[in-house]
């Protein structure tokens, strides 16, 4: 059985930082793209991918509105996947969900694989 489990989300103030994990089991974690997708409270899940790693060379896309704040990383040894949150917002509030596809891409529509969610919430 297929399972993602997202952690690490908490409250903080403008700038701090936090670092959210995606735990991964049931399937083959190294040969698989992981993305971060985020849902801001009542809204719709964005459509976009806020980042995501590939599988080979871990080749790693970021939205524009986190470029060089955000950064995504992988440790197929643990079969997890880290978002360190740098510089946050209060409009980076919201639940964070991680995603798993063999193929991946920026989309949410391009998983099938889904965590539960993780709620980050940036006080101003």
């Amino acid at each position: 059985e297929v399972q993602l489990e997202e952690s690490g989300g908490g409250l903080v103030q403008t700038g701090e930082s936090l670092t959210l994990s995606c735990a991964a089991s049931g399937f083959d974690f190294r040969d698989y793209a992981i993305g971060w997708f985020r849902q801001v409270p009542g809204k719709k899940r964005e459509s976009g991918a806020v980042s995501v790693i590939g599988s080979s060379k871990g080749s790693e896309y970021y939205a524009a509105s986190v470029e060089g704040r955000f950064t995504i990383s992988r440790d197929n040894a643990k079969n997890t996947v880290f978002l360190q949150m740098n510089g946050l917002k209060p409009e980076d509030t919201a639940v964070y969900y991680c995603a798993a596809d063999r193929w991946g891409g920026s989309k949410a529509s391009q998983y099938n694989y889904w965590g539960q969610g993780t709620q980050v919430t940036v006080s101003s």
